[in-house]
């Protein structure tokens, strides 16, 4: 056929560059990443860096392809990089490796047996044993500084309201389940389904085994980090013992004898004080919080205060939010972990407030979009561990100590990634439309990438909307740009690791001028010259579902988007979702019947502006999401099914909110749908000399 063609097209078509990944699998590149590479992928968890620091004990997390879950184990690799080996076999959940204090035991979880249970391994030996033999799983194990005890948390069951009395059914007779009778604010939570009555509270057990004991009570849960005294005799916790309902970032620091149960609250003030742990000679308490203002954004603040709750004051004035505090040996400062425009940081603080960044890119261990996250841990000579990405591989582990560059000791997906062509993502800054307010992206290339040539646009927008973005690994942004997209993903206003003034600029005001923001952002991509002005795509999932169908009812200038798990009408979302209590307070200004608040919450609704929408749109979302339920994306289906407006509805089977995560395959599913979308109303490009 071609030979039958004028020469001016066939340069043409030469010219074009191809979407040539898996929309069409004759096309695929095998050197690119395709689909079913997600179940080769691994990432690093949980690093816990023994006492000496000599050694790190992890969770090598991985997929099974025959179960389409998760597969996990604990391996150890000597700081150097040296001996890296398995300590158990790949399971489907083992889990939160603790060293004990001299280092000579290691405590983890693990539920080979079906139930999630305590278990000990000598490290000289290897010898294990299980030490619970419980019927809830058991959170934030914790040794105790002696290495006698062993402190978690763990659910306890309360009886199930009931209501109207049924009478008796006849023997033999089969009845439909009795219904479920609910009489609490806060009865289901994404990613659980439905909440189980009861709370949790804080549990210690003989380092030896036996029966956990219980040491907190009353009708309030007691989760979160868990930290001892140097004697043993007493632990530090935060809990919110008010009105959780409601006040639902308000908690206190707590100190709770362990002999006795005698609870001390050792702070009083309208806010979350969170995260304590004690410093070495048991003087002081570090902890982070701030004053609630009912702000959607609020950075939680690093605060040190006396054993008994006196002399508090806030350290360092960095405007970033705190995180893993951990304690130096000799109690002058503090390491601590913090997000910094899209980079999340280890980083050491001393009492004066003098903050010293140790090691950038830490990692966290999903696979789907370039969020935030990760951890580290620190061993008494200073020495830390901590996950680490990069834009060309997920989590591995890192080694760092203050005054010495971190390096990294592992090379988990080596031997799938090396023998791939990737995404190259750079970094761009530019100035809002709105205001000249410098914001933050980054744009991925696809491999073989040619600025001489026209490429397709896709605008990938973060959900939060109190999140960021970064220079982190991303199998959904590798995906895109394998199929031959230029991916930009951004921080537009609102996001975090920005600072408190950036983060709130959409108080209120959501979505806004953010579009602004995003619509800035393209243009800027387009005047690099390399995209093909006739073929922009927008996606973006929860937050970023928002803004993407926002977006199609305020331009056309996209040829086709796809808004995965939004809200679409804020009247209908703030009574359904999980997080009822909570959204009405801090991102909406008060309950949709009070006066004013209907216009509000419309107004600031993507159903408001669906007579606008003329582009092509589909919607994306988890069969079982509670955080941004099904509803809100039917909602949007029938307006544009009654305007005829190209549209479609995927609903994702056994996935809550976190698509991705669920499952791999979905994780592919999600990502596999996007593209034939866009490759069902993508125009044919045009050539370099049509520029």
């Amino acid at each position: 056929m071609n030979a039958r063609l004028p020469l001016a097209i066939l340069v043409v078509l030469a010219l074009v560059v191809p979407l040539d990944a898996q929309v069409n699998e004759e096309a695929s590149d095998a050197d690119r990443l395709q689909y079913l590479d997600v179940f080769e992928l691994e990432v690093a968890a949980d690093p816990r860096i023994s006492p000496d620091g000599s050694r790190i004990v992890y969770v090598r997390r991985g997929f099974d392809i025959m179960t389409d879950g998760r597969r996990t184990a604990l391996w150890m690799i000597d700081s150097d990089g040296t001996d890296h080996r398995a300590l158990t076999d790949a399971t489907s959940a083992v889990g939160s490796p603790r060293w004990s204090p001299d280092g000579d035991r290691l405590l983890y979880v693990s539920s080979e047996d079906g139930s999630s249970q305590v278990f000990v391994r000598w490290m000289d030996s290897g010898q294990t044993a299980e030490l619970t033999n419980v019927t809830e799983s058991p959170g934030s194990i914790t040794w105790s500084p002696d290495g006698d005890w062993i402190a978690m948390t763990m659910f306890v069951p309360e009886s199930s309201p009931t209501f109207a009395k049924m009478p008796p059914k006849p023997d033999g007779a089969e009845w439909t389940t009795p219904p479920i009778v609910i009489n609490k604010l806060r009865y289901r939570s994404d990613g659980r389904g439905y909440l189980d009555d009861g709370y949790t509270h804080i549990f210690v057990l003989p380092a030896e085994g036996g029966t956990p004991r219980q040491i907190t009570s009353g009708s309030y849960n007691h989760g979160g980090g868990l930290s001892w005294s140097p004697d043993s005799r007493s632990i530090v916790f935060s809990a919110n013992r008010g009105d959780a309902d409601f006040d639902v970032r308000d908690s206190e620091v707590f100190e709770i004898s362990v002999a006795t149960g005698e609870l001390t609250q050792l702070t009083d003030r309208f806010g979350p004080d969170s995260g304590p742990v004690l410093s070495p000679d048991g003087s002081l308490i570090a902890y982070t919080g701030f004053d609630d203002e009912y702000q959607g954004y609020q950075i939680a603040r690093l605060y040190v205060m006396s054993r008994d709750g006196s002399g508090i004051r806030r350290i360092s004035d960095l405007d970033r939010s705190f995180g893993g505090l951990n304690w130096a040996a000799d109690g002058r400062g503090l390491y601590f972990q913090y997000d910094d425009q899209g980079m999340t940081k280890v980083a050491y603080v001393s009492l004066d407030g003098e903050v010293e960044d140790l090691a950038e890119h830490v990692g966290g261990v999903g696979l789907g979009r370039p969020y935030g996250g990760g951890s580290y841990t620190v061993a008494g000579n200073g020495r830390f561990a901590f996950t680490h990405t990069t834009p060309a591989h997920p989590a591995d582990l890192a080694v760092g100590q203050r005054g010495s560059e971190a390096r990294r000791v592992t090379r988990l997906n080596e031997d799938l990634l090396a023998h791939k062509k990737l995404a190259q993502v750079e970094e761009l800054w530019w100035e809002s439309s709105y205001d000249g307010r410098p914001i933050h992206g980054w744009i991925a290339t696809p491999p073989d990438f040619d600025p001489a040539k026209k490429y397709p646009l896709m605008l990938e927008i973060h959900g939060g909307p109190f999140s960021n973005y970064g220079p982190r690994f991303s199998t959904e942004v590798q995906f895109y740009a394998a199929a031959g997209y230029v991916v930009l993903y951004t921080n537009p206003r609102g996001s975090t690791s920005y600072g408190d003034e950036f983060g709130n600029l959409i108080h209120h005001a959501y979505p806004g001028y953010d579009y602004d923001d995003l619509m800035s952002g393209v243009d800027a991509v387009i005047d690099r010259g390399y995209i093909d002005e006739d073929n922009l795509m927008v996606t973006g999932g929860s937050g970023g579902g928002v803004l993407t169908a926002w977006i199609v009812g305020k331009t056309e200038r996209f040829r086709a988007a796809v808004v995965q798990k939004p809200v679409i009408n804020w009247i209908s979302f703030s009574l359904t979702s999980d997080g009822y209590s909570s959204y009405y307070q801090y991102w909406l200004p008060g309950p949709v019947w009070e006066d004013g608040n209907l216009e509000h919450y419309w107004a600031r609704s993507p159903l408001s502006l669906v007579g606008n929408v003329e582009t092509p749109t589909m919607l994306i979302t988890g069969e079982r999401d509670l955080r941004t339920p099904m509803a809100e994306s039917e909602q949007f289906y029938q307006a544009l099914q009654i305007r005829k407006v190209p549209t479609q509805l995927v609903r994702v089977q056994d996935s809550f909110h976190g698509i991705a995560d669920s499952a791999p395959s979905n994780l592919i599913a999600k990502v596999a749908n996007v593209l034939e979308w866009f490759e069902r109303y993508r125009r044919p490009g045009r050539a370099v000399s049509d520029r």
